[in-house]
């Protein structure tokens, strides 16, 4: 067994239950910290994956989104989503403009420039992600994917249960 295929275990007790999920969130963890790392490397401009993310928020989930929801959904506080927000607007990446319902709030639209900066976001870090497939696997990423999603639902949920 190499040793990147050995359990890796705070105290060894590969038995328990709590340190088994702990495990399992840990490697996410990691994982997204080397996928982070990747991504950013091939944004440039100074975009970070805090932008990345919030482009690919308002592609998959769609536009008209309050800064509130968007920080809600990425456990933010609202200045840091703000923030973000202000950069992408600053590049012509996003829209926001006032809410009808509220005129105090805005609502955020993905312009057709956030929209191509995504996408080719994406096509730019295809390439990397290709070269994962002869040593993880096809069937692997298929078999993870539905197992991944159902964890993030449930993170998801005990995240609204908790606010």
């Amino acid at each position: 067994m190499k040793k990147s295929d050995a359990p890796e275990t705070a105290n060894g007790n590969e038995g328990n239950d709590s340190q088994l999920m702990f495990d399992v969130l840990n490697e996410i963890g990691i994982i997204a910290q080397l996928s982070r790392s990747l991504l950013e490397s091939r944004l440039g401009d100074g975009l970070t994956q805090h932008h990345f993310g919030a482009l690919n928020h308002l592609v998959r989930l769609g536009d008209g989104r309050t800064p509130l929801q968007m920080a809600r959904s990425f456990q933010v506080p609202k200045t840091s989503m703000s923030h973000t927000l202000a950069g992408l607007e600053k590049r012509g990446l996003i829209e926001m403009v006032a809410n009808p319902q509220d005129g105090r709030g805005k609502l955020i639209y993905l312009t057709d420039a956030g929209r191509t900066l995504r996408d080719h976001a994406v096509a730019n870090i295809t390439p990397d992600v290709m070269t994962l497939i002869p040593q993880f696997g096809l069937d692997d990423a298929r078999a993870a994917l539905p197992i991944l999603r159902k964890l993030r639902v449930l993170l998801d949920e005990a995240r609204d249960r908790r606010n």
